[in-house]
């Protein structure tokens, strides 16, 4: 007979059963269920089949169906043998049904189970998931800041808000930036460098944003939201501004931020930035991005450095080089490209001229409706496009074979050096060099022969490109430096570079009959490179003033108008057969 205490510690643990929200049950170890209490009978019922409550596997058969199995591996004579398992049951009302199911042998026949209802835990679970998920698709993950999908966010909240009436009395302004010289950074130094440097710029376009007693991380505050949209890439967007020029003074804060030297580990690296600005305008977030895009690349194209405005011809401008870039692609497929030649004259001391002593080649397009393009329309969108590697590589290949041609044809008449100028693109190519051994030994032309130009400032400013121009002479090539006196180097350095000739700029011979001082500067240019052991050519001569002055400052060779245009290759052998001065 049980005993009073005993009888009154079994109906408290009955009222404890019956009454704690968690689902409480016994069953043997074949699964038929001996005991439940009220919640574990309302949480099972809509697992059980036909509402069937009398065994634990059968009501388990489709939401856990390994739990016998669980429970015969489990061979101690008691212990846990599952904890936690997450089961999902039917779709109620507000969604699933999620439990969780814990099962322990209290002894070799004897199970204990307890089932809890997790529903809403595991729904604020998932939104906890969905939120971190939704921050993480509205972040960068190398900077940190927001990224392209966050100000498409901004801009559609400004812009509906406008919308709405809001903001009559203010403006806002999309600032798209792009750094000038990142891809030489990240070909020089490599990518982790280049990504080193990305994160600096972020950080000190947040502190242009940033006042000094401001705290708040940025993208949280009202009015300003900065953003990485792209590789090298950023956005700034500017609300409750009352005119354009507020955009102008953040935009030209920035540019001199970011233009200080950067130290990354043992170097000093200078990273300036374009801005274009598009003052917000329209209830499109892509067009406005797309507007402040152009402004960006009107800046770089520019110079760099520097902010634009946008105006809408500057999308037309844009349109355009769209169309030519398309056009561009199909002409390297077609045969729209040629090449023409300007010659290179020697001047002797005696007054005469050598015809012979070289050409420089020059590409031209004939566009199938809008006849001859201009060189200028389409090599700064080859530039910009990609393009102008392959293009380069058509004209070397083809002043190749026409200069093999004209010494078969024309004998001692015919030109002896042939001069192609290079583009960053070629010269970036580690591989390149190898293009040049190739198309030297396709066309049989004596690399001694060939003259590759590259201009002074990207000689002067890149030492990978300075690497490539030594793996260039190796091959037996002549090089020469164009357009010098407009770039970075001066005389001083002119030992550093590794050229062979120096072509003075055509804007010192312009001014060299009426300006001493850039008489002094082509002697001092021509001294300097006699020191040297180089050789001169003075470009852009159209007089014969000019001519004088170049020859008796002792430049060995002249080109220019005065001597011939560009000719095509068959005009070029008959102006080399007429008699000097003809």
């Amino acid at each position: 007979m049980m005993k009073h205490d005993d009888k009154l510690a079994y109906e408290a643990l009955v009222q404890f059963m019956y009454r704690t929200p968690i689902g409480l049950l016994q069953a043997d170890i074949d699964g038929a269920i001996d005991m439940l209490n009220p919640m574990a009978s309302q949480l099972l019922m809509p697992l059980a089949p036909q509402g069937a409550l009398d065994n634990l596997y059968a009501i388990f058969a489709r939401a856990a169906p390994g739990l016998r199995d669980d429970v015969a591996r489990c061979d101690t004579p008691s212990g846990v043998v599952v904890e936690g398992m997450r089961i999902e049951g039917p779709d109620g009302r507000d969604g699933p049904l999620v439990l969780s199911l814990s099962v322990m042998k209290i002894d070799p026949q004897r199970l204990m189970v307890a089932v809890n209802d997790i529903t809403l835990e595991a729904r604020r679970e998932q939104e906890r998931l969905a939120s971190r998920l939704s921050s993480a698709a509205r972040t960068d993950a190398l900077t940190r800041m927001p990224n392209r999908s966050a100000v498409h966010e901004e801009l559609r909240r400004i812009l509906e808000h406008d919308a709405a009436g809001g903001g009559k009395d203010t403006g806002f302004a999309v600032l798209f930036m792009n750094c000038d010289r990142f891809r030489q950074v990240n070909d020089t130094l490599g990518q982790a460098m280049g990504d080193q440097l990305l994160v600096l710029v972020a950080e000190r376009i947040r502190n242009v944003l940033r006042p000094p007693t401001d705290h708040i991380a940025l993208g949280q505050r009202a009015g300003q939201l900065a953003a990485r949209v792209g590789g090298d890439e950023f956005v700034v967007v500017l609300d409750g501004l009352r005119r354009v020029e507020d955009a102008e003074s953040v935009a030209a804060r920035l540019i001199g931020a970011i233009g200080r030297v950067f130290h990354l580990q043992a170097h000093e690296v200078i990273c300036n930035v374009s801005v274009g600005i598009a003052w917000g305008d329209g209830n499109d977030p892509d067009a406005l991005l797309r507007d402040a895009g152009i402004a960006m690349v009107e800046a770089k194209r520019s110079g760099g450095a520097r902010f634009v405005r946008f105006e809408s011809a500057m999308r037309e401008r844009a349109a355009r080089r769209t169309d030519i870039e398309t056009d561009l692609r199909q002409a390297l497929q077609s045969d729209q490209l040629f090449v023409v030649y300007q010659p290179v004259v020697g001047l002797g001391a005696a007054g005469g001229t050598d015809r012979s002593a070289g050409v420089e080649a020059l590409v031209r397009w004939r566009h199938p409706v809008r006849g001859i393009v201009p060189p200028f329309e389409f090599i700064g969108v080859a530039e910009e496009s990609g393009l102008i590697g392959p293009l380069g590589d058509f004209v070397l290949e083809q002043a190749c074979r026409d200069f093999m041609r004209w010494q078969h044809e024309l004998g001692a008449l015919a030109p002896r050096l042939l001069a192609v100028n290079l583009s960053r693109a070629q010269l970036g190519h580690r591989e390149w060099v190898d293009t040049v051994a190739r198309i030297l030994a396709d066309t049989g032309m004596d690399a001694q022969r060939l003259q590759l130009e590259v201009t002074e400032s990207l000689a002067a400013q890149d030492t990978d490109v300075q690497q490539r121009l030594h793996e260039l002479k190796a091959l037996g090539i002549t090089l020469a430096l164009d357009d010098f006196g407009t770039g970075y180097s001066s005389l001083a350095s002119l030992h550093l570079l590794p050229v062979d000739t120096v072509k003075i700029d055509r804007s010192f011979v312009s001014q060299s009959e009426t300006s001493h001082h850039h008489r002094v500067l082509i002697e001092a240019t021509v001294k300097v490179a006699q020191s040297l052991g180089m050789n001169t050519v003075a470009e852009g001569i159209e007089t014969a003033e000019q001519a004088n002055v170049v020859r008796t400052l002792q430049c060995d060779k002249a080109q220019g108008y005065l001597y011939a245009r560009p000719l095509p290759r068959e005009d070029l052998a008959a102006w080399l057969m007429q008699p000097d001065g003809a």
